[in-house]
């Protein structure tokens, strides 16, 4: 039976698209925008030729008035053909008018200016108007003749379609957005190769990881990034970083478990080692001896297994809150008064009434019942033990004291180590002070062992205060 991995689910677009998407996004804008703005050039353009040609044209014909007498010699025949056969496509008019309004030859059709519209002497007036429904601009210009003593006035209007401005601007555009389309073309071509280049490291690296699919110590070696980007080196350099803790927290897993799985082997062989004797045994006595050891050795293990579970539970996530510090130890001082006192051990309290710090109620109790175990189980018959709650400057101090026999300072530098003991007797399996470690940790403080003079020992928890 074979098996595949399923894809992976997402509904978001791809790097690679989404950078596609943003940079021929905006080419495509700048490409729409750019061609409404050579439209509008190429019209305005189009329509400064056609005013400029208009303007000649009604200046030439105008020329060709010569007073006489009182009267006119109008030579408009040849004129008005060498402006007609100007270019043949297009449709050009005139009319001659005088006094304006007054029709005299051309087209009778064109309309005078529009109402409120008035050009300098001499200037020609140019606007647009409809003949017979089709769109043409007219340069119109009123030229002055006859005696002084009887002046008269002359209109002369030369119209020309607006076809041939569309004709012009359509070349224009024509000519102009065609390079701007191919340049386009070739610029997006050269942004895809672009970002499919910038992008194979994140391919390569992409293998490199899919080809590590066994979770071991192997697959967490460092990756190569040797030719990439500085982006992709920061992201190679933060995976290899998780990659390090992982490995190294795999490792540190591995040892606890080796240990742990030591540690259990040596009573679960005496336990069975006893109960194969206390099951030979015919002598009474010697039966309870047997099973005394039993109970022991069970007890050891049960003790084991319960601070192996603590450890693990200490390892997760801690979810911290207000809590005072203070009651929270006198609270731990009065459980541990009865072991106390049968142990011949004097347990007091010292130090604040109330003080509030940021912490998980049920990890500090185990770290200061840990403490208090260790100090009582050690310190000996007719010793003094005093768990301790006091401020310095922004921490927390939770402490417990003893003057039993302490520690040499050899020994203080490996208290914190899982499964390391300084003593032989029964009850301990080294691992209680590094669970306190463990929970000081979790709650952003430290644990210190300083030796007490002129005897004994003091294991300290500096974690900080309430903000």
């Amino acid at each position: 039976m074979t098996t595949s991995n399923p894809a992976p689910s997402g509904h978001g677009l791809s790097l690679k698209r989404q950078l596609l998407l943003w940079l021929l996004l905006p080419q495509l804008v700048l490409l729409l925008v750019g061609g409404a703005l050579t439209y509008r050039i190429a019209l305005n353009y189009a329509e400064k030729g056609i005013d400029q040609s208009l303007t000649q044209s009604v200046r030439s014909l105008a020329r060709q008035v010569k007073p006489v007498g009182s009267g006119l010699l109008i030579d408009f025949p040849r004129a008005a053909q060498d402006i007609i056969e100007q270019d043949p496509k297009d449709r050009v008019s005139y009319m001659v008018s005088s006094p304006p309004g007054s029709f005299l030859l051309g087209n009778g059709k064109l309309p005078g200016p529009p109402d409120g519209a008035y050009s300098a002497p001499g200037e020609p007036l140019l606007y647009n108007v409809k003949v017979d429904g089709k769109p043409m601009r007219i340069a119109l210009l009123d030229v002055n003749y006859g005696e002084p003593s009887e002046p008269q006035n002359l209109r002369v209007q030369v119209a020309k379609s607006l076809a041939v401005q569309k004709r012009i601007t359509a070349e224009l555009v024509s000519d102009m957005l065609l390079p701007l389309l191919l340049l386009g073309a070739v610029l997006s071509v050269l942004v895809y190769g672009g970002i499919s280049r910038g992008l194979s490291p994140l391919k390569r690296l992409q293998a490199q990881l899919g080809d590590r699919r066994e979770f071991s110590l192997s697959a967490l070696s460092p990756i190569e990034m040797t030719q990439a980007p500085q982006e992709v080196h920061a992201l190679a350099g933060a995976v290899n970083q998780l990659l390090s803790v992982v490995r190294r927290s795999l490792g540190q897993e591995k040892r606890f478990l080796n240990d742990a799985a030591h540690q259990l082997r040596t009573p679960l062989a005496g336990l069975i080692s006893q109960t194969e004797l206390a099951l030979a045994e015919s002598d009474p006595q010697a039966l309870k001896n047997r099973l005394t050891k039993v109970l022991a050795g069970a007890q050891r293990s049960a003790h084991l297994v319960h601070q192996l579970l603590s450890l693990a539970r200490n390892e997760a996530d801690v979810k911290l809150q207000a809590l005072d510090a203070a009651a929270l130890a006198r609270e731990v001082a009065r459980e541990w008064t009865p072991r106390a006192l049968a142990a011949g051990i004097d347990l007091g309290y010292e130090g604040e009434d109330s003080l509030l710090i940021e912490g998980e109620k049920i990890l500090l109790h185990e770290a200061l019942s840990n403490l208090l175990d260790n100090a009582i189980l050690y310190a000996g018959t007719g010793s003094v033990v005093t768990l301790r709650v006091t401020q310095s400057q922004n921490q927390a101090q939770l402490e417990v004291e003893d003057n039993g026999p302490g520690l040499s300072p050899a020994d203080l530098a490996h208290v914190f180590e899982r499964f390391w003991r300084a003593s032989e007797l029964p009850g301990g399996c080294g691992l209680g002070l590094a669970i306190v470690a463990e929970i000081a940790h979790r709650h952003g403080g430290t644990a210190t062992a300083q030796a007490v003079s002129p005897q004994g020992l003091r294991i300290r928890l500096s974690l900080p205060l309430t903000a």
